[in-house]
C-alpha cells in the first residue's frame, strides 16, 4: 500500500470511528478533502482487507461498513484497526512472492537462484516475474524481520525458515509466552508490535491442535493510539538519525483532516493542510487522551507541537549535527520543565483541596494524587483533606486531570482555574434542573 494511500486510509477509520456512520458519502468526502470516487474505491479497498482478516463478518453482503467495524469490536477482543497494518506492510506482487518463498522454506533450505526458478514458475500471468535481484532484496528483507535465517557459510548461501522461537518451547511455556505478550499489548505504549507477535503465536499454539482460552478482555477506547503508531517508527528513525521531516499538518481545529495528492490538473485543489518542515527531538504519549504528540523544533517557532493523528505524508529530510540537535534538545527540555505533558505557556501555581474519602479503609484519593500528580507537593493535611500544590506550564493540561476528582477536589488558586470549574459545575447543574425528583 503507498504511503499516501495508507494516510488517507488512517484519516478515513478514524472518522468513521468517530462518527459512527452518521456522515453520508458527501459530508464524508469533503471532510476528508477526497471525491466520491475515491471515497468508494477506499470502502471497497478496506471491505476486502477485513474479510480477509476476520474470520467472524456478517453474512449480508449489504450491511454497512460502519456496521461491520462496530460488530467485529464487540465480537472479537482483538485490536479493531490493528488490520489495517497489515494491509499497508506490502505491495500486491509482494505479498505474492514472500508467501511463495517463506512456503517453499517450509519444506527444505533453499538457495536464491532455487527459489528465483520457483517463484517465476509460481507466479500468476498477470505478474512481473521477478529478477535475481528482488529475490535476494527479499530474502534480506525476511532475514532482517527473523523470519529466516542462512544455513552454513559457504556460498551460494541456503536459507530456511527460523521457527526456533516456537519449536523450542513446551506447550505450557508457549501459552505462557501468548498470556505475558496479550497482557503487555494491551497495557502498554507503543502496541502494535506486540498484537503482531500476539498473532503468530496464536496461530502456532492453534496450528498445535491446541484450544486457546483468551484469560484476559481488553476492549479498546482509544483508536487513535493504534492509528498513529503508523508514524512512530519513522518518527524514532528521524530522532535517531538526527534528520529533519517534512509532512503535511492538518490542524484538529482545521475543516478536513486530509488532502489528497491531484496529479490531474484538472482535478487540483487548494489543500487546507499546513506544510512543515522541522526537526523531531521527541515523541510524547498522553496516556489520559491516548493520544500521541510529536515536540519538534521549527525556524519560526523554536518549540512547535504536532498531534500526530494530524500528520499526513511525513517525508526524512536532511541530517543536522550532533551539536545542533544537542542544542535544539536542550532549548526544549528548558520549555518543558514545567509541563504537565507538552505545554510551553506561562508557568502558574495551582494549588487544590483534596477530600479525604468518608469511612473507607484506604485513602484512595490521596494514593492517586501521590501516583499521579508528578512533581507536586502535599504542603498542609488534616483529618478531613490534604492540600497539594503544583507549578505548571498554563492551566489547559492540568484541567482535565482535576476535573476527573470530581466533588473530591476543590480548587483553590488561581482564581482564574477556580471560577472556570464553579462555571463548569453550575452548567452541569442546570442539565439536571428540569428533572422531577420523583423520576
Amino acid at each position: 500500500m503507498a504511503r499516501e494511500s495508507f494516510d488517507k486510509e488512517i484519516q478515513f477509520l478514524r472518522m468513521l470511528v468517530l462518527t459512527s456512520g452518521a456522515y453520508s458519502r458527501q459530508q464524508f468526502a469533503d471532510r476528508l478533502g477526497i471525491s466520491i470516487h475515491t471515497f468508494d474505491k477506499t470502502i471497497r479497498k478496506l471491505k476486502a482487507v477485513v474479510s480477509a482478516v476476520h474470520e467472524r463478518l456478517p453474512a449480508e453482503q449489504g450491511k454497512e461498513f460502519a456496521e461491520t467495524l462496530r460488530y467485529s469490536y464487540y465480537e472479537s477482543a482483538d485490536p479493531l484497526l490493528l488490520f489495517l497494518y497489515r494491509a499497508k506492510s506490502v505491495k500486491e506482487t509482494e505479498s505474492y512472492r514472500l508467501t511463495l518463498i517463506v512456503a517453499e522454506l517450509e519444506s527444505r533450505p533453499l538457495t536464491a537462484l532455487e527459489l528465483l526458478d520457483l517463484c517465476c514458475a509460481g507466479l500468476p500471468e498477470e505478474l512481473a516475474l521477478p529478477d535475481e535481484k528482488t529475490i535476494r532484496s527479499d530474502l534480506k528483507y525476511l532475514e532482517e524481520a527473523g523470519v529466516i535465517v542462512r544455513v552454513g557459510t559457504a556460498r551460494p548461501y541456503r536459507y530456511r525458515l527460523y521457527t526456533e522461537l516456537l519449536t523450542a518451547l513446551s506447550d505450557e511455556e508457549l501459552i505462557d509466552l501468548y498470556d505475558f505478550v496479550d497482557v503487555m499489548a494491551n497495557t502498554q505504549v507503543p502496541s502494535v508490535q506486540g498484537y503482531l507477535l500476539r498473532d503468530s503465536l496464536k496461530k502456532a499454539i492453534r496450528r498445535q491442535g491446541k484450544e486457546l482460552a483468551e484469560p484476559f478482555l481488553y476492549k479498546y477506547h482509544y483508536y487513535s493510539r493504534i492509528l498513529d503508531e503508523a508514524h512512530l517508527n519513522l518518527l524514532l528513525q528521524a530522532i535517531a538519525a538526527r534528520r529533519t521531516i517534512s509532512f503535511l499538518y492538518f490542524s484538529p481545529k482545521a475543516g478536513k483532516s486530509y488532502g489528497s495528492q491531484n496529479t490531474n490538473p484538472l482535478f487540483a485543489r487548494e489543500s487546507e493542510g499546513k506544510e512543515a518542515r522541522v526537526l523531531p527531538l521527541r515523541v510524547v504519549y498522553d496516556h489520559q487522551y491516548g493520544r500521541w504528540y510529536l515536540l519538534a523544533h521549527s525556524a519560526k517557532q523554536r518549540v512547535a507541537k504536532f498531534r500526530l493523528e494530524g500528520m499526513t505524508q511525513i517525508e526524512e529530510g536532511d541530517p543536522v549535527e550532533e551539536a545542533d540537535f544537542a542544542a535544539k534538545l536542550a532549548l526544549l527540555d528548558l520549555r518543558t520543565q514545567q509541563s504537565w505533558l507538552v505545554d510551553t505557556g506561562y508557568p502558574v501555581t495551582v494549588r487544590a483541596r483534596f477530600y479525604n474519602p468518608e469511612e473507607a479503609s484506604r485513602n484512595f484519593i490521596k494514593d492517586r494524587v501521590r501516583l499521579q500528580g508528578q512533581w507536586g507537593v502535599i504542603t498542609e493535611e488534616d483529618a478531613t483533606s490534604f492540600v497539594y500544590e503544583i507549578t505548571v506550564n498554563g492551566m489547559t493540561e492540568i484541567k482535565p486531570w482535576l476535573r476527573s476528582f470530581g466533588s473530591s477536589c476543590e480548587v483553590l488558586a488561581p482564581k482564574r482555574l477556580r471560577e472556570e470549574f464553579i462555571a463548569e459545575w453550575k452548567e452541569i447543574q442546570r442539565y439536571y434542573e428540569s428533572v422531577r425528583e420523583d423520576v
